[in-house]
């Protein structure tokens, strides 16, 4: 498993601009989109591709085309969902999945409740979406339904990770990469990241 830490500038300004308290519900979501397309070239970049034959309007030439594995895009409910529409802009025509995950408040476990993916998920690769990667529970808990209905390539995309998080997935599915465009510091007693950006979902949607 390989752990990739965005770093372009264009993503470490837009991820201040999500971390800002007075950041409103709109430009967050509208942030959070421009930031998953950004992410998308990154998770995107290993797609196989074969020559084909083409003509321009002025010769024959040869161009190339994907001919690996289509792609399927699996937001975690509900904060996964922001991150929908920037991979989409890249990849029209994959298939969305979902996964419902909350966590429990007193445990910090997470629990399922929906789980709907493509048919041939197995011939798929997965891009798993989920703005924070915190305790780690709700990735790990996600990767064994996705292998479980037949995945066999993922890709997790989150914004922030906690030591911690990335710890659990590692240990538990090394075979899953990650790519964050931050890790932080740590989480505190309620299992949220520090410095962090709040509930990302609340943040999204202007809820409490």
């Amino acid at each position: 498993m390989s752990l990739k830490i965005m770093d372009h500038p264009l993503i470490k300004h837009k991820m201040t601009i999500l971390r800002k308290k007075e950041t409103s519900s709109m430009e967050f979501r509208q942030i959070t989109t421009e930031i998953a397309t950004l992410m998308g070239y990154e998770v995107t970049r290993d797609l196989e591709l074969r020559d084909i034959d083409i003509e321009t309007p002025l010769e024959k030439t040869v161009g190339q085309e994907i001919s690996g594995k289509k792609i399927s895009i699996v937001p975690i409910l509900r904060a996964g969902i922001g991150m929908v529409d920037g991979l989409l802009t890249i990849v029209p025509s994959a298939r969305v999945g979902h996964i419902g995950m909350y966590r429990d408040p007193e445990t910090l476990k997470p629990v399922t409740y929906y789980c709907k993916l493509p048919k041939d998920i197995e011939n798929r690769l997965v891009i798993l979406l989920d703005p924070m990667l915190a305790t780690g529970g709700t990735l790990v808990e996600a990767i064994d339904e996705l292998k479980a209905k037949g995945a066999t390539k993922i890709k997790s995309l989150n914004l922030l990770a906690a030591p911690e998080g990335i710890k659990a997935v590692q240990e538990k599915h090394p075979d899953v990469d990650i790519y964050v465009c931050e890790v932080d510091r740590c989480l505190n007693e309620h299992g949220y990241i520090l410095p962090g950006l709040g509930d990302a979902g609340d943040r999204l949607f202007g809820t409490k």
